[in-house]
């Protein structure tokens, strides 16, 4: 379960990001800061895996902590939402390995497609234990990981996490039935069959109909 802090020092804006990250399992808000020092305390007790973090606070400028944040919390990502569109305030984002800077007001569709996005980049790293420079180059956003198709190309009720799941499930041992692979992820059957047959419309995974001790056809999924 991932941290999450978010610096705004509007409460009604915080509570609509605290609304939209509800909506991932994986991320969890711990504490919510109204202005620059609520927010450095925040960081010292919470420890968050993820800051959002405004510019246009009270009492300073939430990029003029950015210096700070990095030399006490240098694991801490960091994600801006404001309505600055300055292009010193990005560059400076920028330098301060800012994960995203979003321009107010956010859409719901650009903020779940980068939170995907996040996940997908940190669970990769988790899961890979060698590193290379396609995982270096996948991390710093220079390629997609292979073989998979981006966010935002996705056909409804395909997400990118769950895909991953699914592929994961067929990376670790291949030949699995749509049964399978849904106890394996947490979903069901049906679900599980859905994004199967959606990996090889994209032609990342290939189906085989195999016979049982009774003669009953079952499909079974491999990875290419």
């Amino acid at each position: 379960m991932l941290k999450v802090v978010i610096a705004e020092d509007d409460f009604r804006v915080a509570n609509i990001h605290e609304r939209f990250l509800a909506k991932f399992t994986e991320m969890k808000v711990v504490g919510k800061a109204l202005n620059a020092k609520q927010t450095m305390d925040m960081l010292r007790e919470k420890h968050p895996d993820l800051l959002l973090l405004d510019v246009y606070l009270p009492d300073e400028l939430g990029s003029d902590l950015l210096a700070d944040i990095r030399a006490q919390f240098p694991y801490v990502d960091i994600m801006m939402i404001t309505a600055a569109a300055n292009k010193s305030l990005i560059e400076k984002a920028l330098h301060y390995g800012v994960e995203h800077y979003f321009i107010k007001p956010v859409a719901m569709d650009h903020f779940q497609q980068t939170i995907e996005k996040y996940l997908e980049k940190r669970n990769l790293l988790q899961s890979e234990e060698l590193v290379n420079q396609q995982l270096v180059d996948i991390l710093f956003g220079n390629r997609t990981q292979e073989g998979t198709v981006k966010y935002q190309s996705l056909p409804k009720g395909i997400d990118m996490i769950t895909l991953g799941k699914v592929k994961a499930v067929l990376k670790e041992n291949e030949g699995f039935s749509a049964e399978q692979v849904g106890n394996l992820i947490g979903a069901s059957r049906t679900t599980a069959r859905r994004y199967l047959e959606y990996l090889i419309s994209a032609n990342e995974c290939r189906a085989e109909v195999e016979y049982g001790i009774v003669g009953r056809p079952e499909r079974k999924y491999y990875l290419k």
